[in-house]
């Protein structure tokens, strides 16, 4: 399709200034064959809103915040006149309100699987480091410790033969499905729509109901957006269905999991361990009921699992490719609220 005119305008809540995003977008441009000029103009400074509304209102473009520290709001999205696209540069768009957009007719867009391999790779990772205490005996060790007999009481087990339990099988959950296949588990599932017949014979993957799911796998690992729906979808009284040698892993979103109840849980010894890469508040207090569990098999990274150089690379990429696209007059990918 042609395009409508020759001058554009993007409005980013990211940090990178104007002239690090022309960087990143033209050789892309060029590479599509867009003609048109773009003028790049960032946002993040909210202390005067009608001069946001203003620019937000010449927006064909609006480029989410990926750090998750400006949120796009519903009077926001009611001054976007204009404006063809929300593009998230990240997989999670929880701080925008999708539901106001999609009644303004505003397609919101994410990076759809470009950190899914990523994920997928940190999630396998810290399943292996739980099972055998790979942290806790470090930590030991490195303070000069033999803890061989101890770590040999408490347990240190092997991920082959065990029931791997993923909860959301998207593009990050089928991912981690192909892989943790090659170490010998068996893959259980549970996602709001279940996979077809064809695709569940492809993964080798059982579908089960969340409780039943819970209360079966040795792994489970979590990999859904936040939602009104999965917000504390696993409390305490799910952790307690878990069984005692099991390990549970969050690289989705903090609140999807409660965190004083996976604290409880594992001080109370209801599980055998936990992976977590994302907090309700990032960066976590210094007093979050997750930090200072040095003595307990708990693995905490700072949200970096989507992040690795590669999926970082993909992530822009597939942004600006999407930006460019609906400047050209082409339908978005990866839309999430129409």
């Amino acid at each position: 399709m042609s395009q409508e005119a020759s001058s554009y305008k993007v409005v980013s809540f990211t940090p990178y200034p104007a002239e690090i995003l022309r960087a990143l977008f033209m050789p892309i441009a060029e590479d599509m064959g867009f003609k048109g000029n773009i003028e790049f103009k960032v946002v993040r400074d909210l202390s005067d809103m009608e001069a946001v509304y203003r620019e937000l209102e010449e927006a064909d473009v609006v480029i989410g915040d990926f750090t998750f520290e400006i949120p796009i709001t519903r009077d926001m999205i009611m001054h976007m006149k204009r404006t063809r696209l929300i593009q998230q540069p990240s997989t999670g768009y929880d701080h925008i309100d999708i539901e106001a957009a999609r009644e303004a007719g505003v397609p919101v867009a994410n990076v759809g699987g470009a950190n899914a391999i990523s994920v997928a790779e940190h999630t396998i990772a810290m399943a292996l480091a739980l099972l055998k205490r790979m942290f806790q005996s470090h930590v030991k060790t490195q303070g000069g410790e033999w803890t061989q007999q101890q770590f040999f009481d408490l347990g240190v087990f092997e991920l082959y033969g065990k029931k791997w339990g993923i909860i959301g099988m998207g593009r990050i959950g089928r991912e981690v499905a192909k892989r943790a296949r090659a170490f010998g588990v068996k893959i259980l599932y549970y996602d709001v729509r279940r996979l077809p017949e064809e695709l569940e014979k492809e993964l080798d993957a059982e579908y089960r109901p969340l409780n039943r799911l819970i209360g079966e796998a040795d792994i489970i690992s979590v990999h859904v957006p936040l939602t009104p729906e999965t917000r504390g979808l696993i409390g305490e009284r799910e952790l307690r269905r878990m069984r005692g040698t099991a390990i549970i892993i969050n690289p989705s979103r903090g609140e999807i999991i409660d965190e004083e109840a996976l604290a409880k849980a594992i001080r109370n010894r209801w599980i055998f361990g936990a992976g977590v890469d994302v907090y309700s508040q990032e960066p976590p207090p210094k007093d979050h009921p997750l930090l200072n569990m040095m003595e307990y098999n708990v693995v905490t990274t700072p949200h970096l699992a989507g992040a690795t150089n590669e999926a970082r690379q993909r992530i822009i990429e597939t942004s600006v490719r999407n930006v460019i696209r609906v400047l050209m007059g082409e339908p978005p990918e990866n839309v999430v609220n129409m």
